[in-house]
């Protein structure tokens, strides 16, 4: 028979096969040998459950919680298997303090799910937003809004000419116990700002001399009285310093935890003698009157943290900073890795011409078709110990696995709607299944021994219980050692990307269910970005006649 032939009968099989195989929610995508293998932990908007997913979407364990409740908005599973979680009640209609990312309650779990510790603060003076970082010896820290009236925000230097709130939610910084409800520890963004607007006001003084200073008056990003709107904080246990992320100022910031809380609230003590003023800040220079728009890096930025978790100090980006960069693209985002200028005999970070470096993140990630991760709030990124990176995209509940050489090798799209499961087949839209985070953990992490990880279901209805033993199988159809290729998005409406691992140009095929060529192709080692929006909507494949790779992709209107 005519290898020609023999496509076609081929095709013909692999085209049904592949019909069948389509997935629209749950695991999309997944290269078994080269993703990095673990289990994710996703804490969904609009309902109460944390979930424990093996790579093939499957639940292996669940935090059930009910209905009236939602994530306030973080949860950390610990070595001990733990979990540490923080969440609000639904109807917030009564609250005092309200705004996005409002929390009320963290609370430990065992892994059976039982209570161990609850903390609560929300009320008229003080209310949890957004994340929590465990800290080593049990307690943790937690962000907290504290309400300022309109004589306090006018007496601080306000600028009332060009703002003119009633009130503001200054961010404060705690730390607590769980168990017994004490706080060991407190920091307070108000008692380090500065003013150049009146004189006769607190605060005043030259805002560029004093880049440890928070400037009142900054042009911030509106969000309503929040106003800083902090959404991230981690804990270095090795140098004992706090990093939070304050996105309207589209900066991080990095404070002394070494130090009282009377040292916190002044510029003195701790190990780096700044007391609790800011030893460290990058993404915007702009914010203490340094540099130009084109100097800054970060827009809106999520998940800031040190890159400490799960990899070996032998990693080149051990202990350097990683962080969702949500807006730094009109229609797309990205994530990246920088290393700040740390002096470990003097104890600080290193200033350039009076500007904290580096001059660039050392790294940048996207998406291979850039405008597929697109999420102008939520997200998360995580260094994977094979040096592949897990990109979630808040919004959009669509999580990636990215290898070195830019290749999707795992993705999956969390299939909620409002918060309630959907079946497999549904076509999901922006803002259906929020999901502030997702976080993979290694198959051999402590948590995990002697438990109990076989499936427990889907979290979609009507599942495709087969596809991802069906991904597992499928090869690619070529000889051992020759090249490959990959495709994303797929299915794509008018653009596909498609990854080549070869050295050389060479000549591929798109070819319909029939095994007729409708487009002769070169592809260049590396990424190619096909046009695709003149053909049909249908099942096609991209063939290389002389390796044999096939590759099938579907065309959406």
């Amino acid at each position: 028979m005519k290898s020609g032939s023999m496509l076609f009968i081929f095709l013909s099989f692999f085209a049904g096969s592949i019909y069948s195989q389509q997935q629209t929610v749950g695991l999309l995508t997944y290269q078994k040998d080269k993703s990095y293998d673990g289990y994710n932990l996703i804490y969904p908007h609009n309902q109460g459950n944390v979930y424990l997913l093996n790579n093939c979407g499957e639940i292996v364990h669940m935090w059930e919680d009910g209905f009236e409740f939602h994530p306030g908005i973080t949860a950390y599973l610990m070595p001990d298997g733990k979990l540490i979680k923080a969440k609000r009640l639904k109807n917030t209609s009564q609250d005092t303090i309200n705004g996005g990312g409002s929390g009320a309650m963290v609370e430990v779990r065992d892994w059976d799910n039982n209570l161990l510790a609850l903390y609560t603060l929300n009320n008229s003076k003080r209310r949890l937003h957004h994340d929590i970082a465990p800290l080593p010896n049990g307690n943790v820290l937690v962000l907290a809004w504290e309400p300022k009236s309109r004589a306090e925000i006018v007496q601080a230097g306000r600028d009332t000419t060009r703002f003119n709130e009633n009130r503001l939610f200054a961010e404060v910084i705690l730390e607590v116990n769980p168990y017994t409800g004490e706080t060991i520890w407190e920091w307070k963004q108000w008692d380090h700002l500065i003013q150049d607007f009146d004189p006769g006001k607190d605060n005043y003084g030259v805002v560029s001399e004093n880049p440890g200073k928070i400037d009142i008056n900054y042009p911030a990003i509106s969000t309503a009285v929040t106003w800083m709107h902090m959404n991230a904080i981690d804990y270095n246990p090795f140098l004992n310093q706090i990093i939070v992320s304050t996105p309207t100022y589209e900066e991080v910031w990095i404070i002394d935890h070494s130090t009282t809380t009377e040292q916190a609230a002044g510029s003195t003590g701790g190990l780096s003698g700044k007391g609790g003023d800011l030893m460290y800040r990058w993404g915007n220079p702009r914010t203490y009157k340094k540099g130009t728009q084109a100097d800054q890096k970060l827009f809106f930025q999520h998940d800031i943290h040190w890159i400490l978790d799960f990899i070996t100090q032998a990693d080149p980006d051990f202990g350097k900073l990683g962080v969702f960069n949500n807006r730094v693209g009109s229609n797309f985002s990205a994530a990246g890795i920088f290393n700040p200028p740390w002096d470990m005999y003097e104890w600080r970070y290193r200033m350039t011409d009076g500007v904290w470096g580096p001059a660039d993140f050392d790294r940048v990630f996207t998406h291979p078709v850039p405008t597929k991760l697109y999420s102008d709030g939520l997200s998360s990124f995580q260094l994977l110990p094979n040096r592949n990176v897990l990109i979630h995209s808040g919004r959009q509940g669509y999580a990636f696995e990215l290898t070195p050489a830019g290749e999707i090798v795992w993705e999956y799209l969390v299939p909620l709607k409002n918060g309630l499961p959907v079946p497999q087949g549904t076509t999901l839209v922006l803002n259906d299944n929020l999901t502030f985070r997702m976080k993979r953990y290694p198959k051999d992490y402590s948590a995990f021994t002697d438990r109990d990880l076989s499936s427990k279901g889907w979290i979609e209805s009507s599942p495709n219980e087969d596809y991802c033993q069906q991904l597992v199988n499928v090869k690619d159809i070529h000889s051992e050692g020759k090249s490959f290729i990959s495709l994303y998005p797929n299915p794509a409406i008018d653009m596909i990307a498609v990854y080549s691992d070869e050295k050389k140009t060479y000549e591929a095929l798109i070819m319909d269910v029939q095994g007729r060529t409708i487009r002769k192709i070169k592809l260049q080692p590396g990424i190619n970005h096909l046009d695709i929006s003149n053909m049909s909507a249908g099942l096609y494949f991209l063939y290389q006649e002389g390796t044999g790779i096939l590759k099938a992709f579907t065309k959406t209107q």
